[in-house]
């Protein structure tokens, strides 16, 4: 029955049954994909756990003032000292942003600096349901009115609403991104197929996988309590076509094969699916569950990007094993124009390349292996380097931003920590106390009167460091343990700094749980599908320290050559799902097919056959990969260009190291025993082979 569902898209009827349901079904879903927009969320409850101090924070400080404002933080300098003209000039601005939308109450200032060279406003600015993009839109409009005749008057918009500002203007790079995407996609599929019409068919294929994910996910945030975000949608934009042009390729390239082998093409593609369809869906199930599982995570943002991008593989699955192999089918042979493969042809030399990787590998295997795991591991050593504690609002963008520029003015000219204090919600009874408590903590450099309602108090505490800095978090570590020896005073403490300190902390406890977890689900898939246990530990074990080399390299590089200041602190945890739940894919194509190798010919046989075999679809599935993850650096967030670049370099590491050669030589040393204990491993006819010339298959001694 399995047999007869999977060779369903090549029926001669059925091909055009499936286009027909796939046509039908983009209607629909390029409308609501469209909408994806109004049910993203990025304020700070879209990204904390909602058991988190801070949030609790927000819930009871809402009697105080509004739970949906931000502050913009205004920022006027004049070298030399700012004039009495120039005063009146901020106190008219304040006036008219008073009147602008969206802005509540009176802006605070303008206050001049202690140098006499700046003034600054605070001006409150209300989410409205458009989120971000509406407070972008305040800032833009307070930017139109301070720019006007500024005559030498410096103006700048910083704080949580100018970083938000900037964050929206990142982010609608996300169509450039898609375009970037698409374009690394066809230029590495027209050097793979060195066809000008067969990219059309995965390129569209993954785009349609794209439209119906992003339809899927809108109705899964609208009616079911998906999360989403803006980083969910461009991780989900280079996810989709990357993994499904993957799938693409290993079927085409089988069914290229198989052409080659049958005359009549229904009968080709109904065998290219049946053999390179149980890899491919393995490794998509691999990927889907491995993301499935970040709904374990405590941050609200990790929670919903796991289960969104597992929509987006399965989806780009089910385009790959359906529509694809029907567009294939319809067009016929001539799809891979100039080179047909015409049936009963010899097979273009592929494998030249990797035949002699095979040949070299083989001549010493053991030593092959053990010096490559040497060199991965050394590399692996610039993970102890990595600051992955988060990044504040300044350092969060790859140039210099309006919000980056005024940060750093202000905080020349002003306490760093003005304009955004830290919030500590107690009972009204131990107000005074509380008050006390935070004045006396290092780093607060003034605290407010208790303002007092309904039964509870809110003191105001201005930090002397930068609030998105790891002093400042510090700082309100260091509050929280004071005001909570308080008894009776059920003293919680919030503000920005605060959601970032949580941020950090629930994001190291999603790594401690997620990651072993993660790599059980893996092991335990592998070994349903090769039947063995030998294969899946060494296999789960190569691409751990691929990892570990990725991310030390890329740890050496962000600090010594991109002079990034850090990195998120969820960024350790989504490398390394993609990394693993990615690489193990490569490893799938390559052992299923040394497997099915090796039932004929024997394990170390199978191992240098396969190699030649899948060694030239891997590495360019690789390229695909990389590139795709690659065009994340178009975006000008510092976090989009670490997750690229690490999961672009772990990608070819991964491809061109690990699996053509680390994987190899293990399975030519070991032998029979990788299939241990299935009916695999009980065959004895597996002869070790002996160093061949470049571009003959090794010749076989007798056991």
């Amino acid at each position: 029955m399995l047999r007869e569902l999977a060779s369903l898209p090549s029926g001669r009827v059925a091909k055009w049954v499936v286009v027909a349901l796939w046509a039908a079904l983009l209607v629909p879903a390029l409308m609501l994909a469209g909408r994806l927009g109004e049910v993203e969320e990025n304020d700070n409850a879209a990204w904390l756990p909602g058991n988190a101090e801070s949030t609790s924070v927000v819930d009871r400080a809402g009697r105080f003032q509004p739970a949906d404002t931000l502050p913009a933080i205004v920022i006027y300098d004049r070298p030399g000292g700012v004039t009495a003209a120039d005063l009146a000039r901020a106190r008219a601005d304040a006036e008219a942003f008073r009147g602008l939308e969206n802005v509540v109450g009176r802006p605070e200032g303008p206050v001049r600096s202690r140098d006499g060279e700046a003034f600054q406003t605070v001006v409150q600015v209300r989410k409205d349901r458009t989120g971000w993009e509406g407070v972008g839109e305040v800032v833009d409009a307070m930017t139109e009115v301070g720019e006007k005749d500024r005559g030498g008057l410096g103006f700048h918009v910083t704080g949580p609403a100018g970083h938000a500002s900037d964050s929206v203007k990142a982010f609608a790079g996300g169509g450039g991104l898609t375009a970037i995407t698409a374009a690394v996609v066809v230029l590495i599929l027209l050097l793979t197929y060195r066809s000008p019409v067969l990219p059309l068919l995965p390129l569209l294929t993954a785009g349609g996988a794209l439209v119906t994910s992003e339809a899927v996910i809108y109705l899964l945030a609208k009616n079911a309590g998906l999360t989403v975000n803006k980083q969910t949608g461009f991780i989900l934009t280079v996810l989709v076509f990357g993994a499904a042009t993957d799938y693409a390729l290993l079927l085409t390239s089988r069914y290229r094969e198989e052409l080659r082998r049958h005359e009549d093409r229904h009968e080709a593609m109904a065998v290219a699916l049946r053999r390179s369809g149980p890899a491919i869906v393995a490794s998509a199930a691999t990927v889907a569950v491995s993301l499935t599982l970040l709904m374990l995570a405590t941050l609200n943002s990790t929670q919903g990007l796991g289960p969104a991008c597992a929509v987006g593989v399965l989806v780009g699955l089910l385009a790959m094993v359906t529509l694809m192999p029907a567009l294939l089918v319809v067009c016929g042979r001539w799809i891979f124009w100039p080179v047909r493969p015409s049936y009963g042809s010899a097979g273009a030399a592929e494998g030249g390349v990797w035949t002699r990787v095979g040949a070299a590998v083989s001549g010493r295997p053991r030593l092959v292996w053990s010096g490559t795991a040497l060199v991965l591991g050394v590399m692996a050593l610039g993970v102890f380097g990595l600051k992955a504690d988060g990044l504040s609002s300044k350092d969060q963008f790859t140039g210099r931003p309006q919000t980056a520029v005024g940060a750093e003015i202000r905080s020349r000219h002003f306490p760093a920590g003005s304009g955004d204090p830290v919030h500590v919600v107690a009972r009204a009874a131990s107000a005074e106390r509380v008050r006390s408590a935070l004045a006396g903590v290092p780093g607060v450099a003034r605290v407010s009167a208790p303002v007092v309602k309904g039964g509870e108090a809110l003191v105001l505490g201005e930090l002397g460091d930068d609030p998105s800095s790891t002093a400042a978090m510090r700082t309100v570590e260091r509050a929280r343990t004071a005001v909570h020896r308080i008894d009776g005073a059920h003293a919680q403490v919030g503000g920005s700094t605060a959601v970032l300190l949580d941020t950090r902390e629930a994001a190291a406890r999603d790594s401690e749980v997620i990651i072993p977890i993660v790599l059980l689900v893996v092991f335990l898939v592998l070994t349903l599908l090769l039947r063995a246990v030998v294969a899946p530990l060494l296999l789960m074990a190569t691409v751990v320290l691929s990892f570990g080399a990725a991310l030390g390299v890329s740890a050496l590089m962000f600090e010594h050559v991109f002079h990034f200041a850090g990195a998120e602190a969820s960024f350790p945890l989504l490398t390394f799902v993609f990394l693993v739940a990615l690489g193990i894919d490569y490893n799938i194509f390559l052992v299923t097919r040394v497997r099915e190798e090796a039932q004929l010919r024997g394990t170390r046989r199978g191992a240098l056959t396969g190699l030649s075999a899948t060694g030239g679809v891997i590495t360019s599935a690789g390229l695909v990969l990389a590139g795709t993850f690659a065009a994340m650096a178009s975006l000008p967030l510092v976090f989009a260009a670490e997750l690229g670049f690490a999961v672009a370099f772990g990608v070819l590491l991964d491809t061109m190291v690990v699996r053509s050669v680390l994987v190899t030589a293990l399975t030519l040393d070991v032998g029979r025993w990788m299939w241990w204990p299935g009916a695999l491993f009980r065959r004895h006819d597996d002869p070790a082979p002996r160093a061949a010339e470049p571009g003959r298959e090794p010749a076989l001694r007798s056991t």
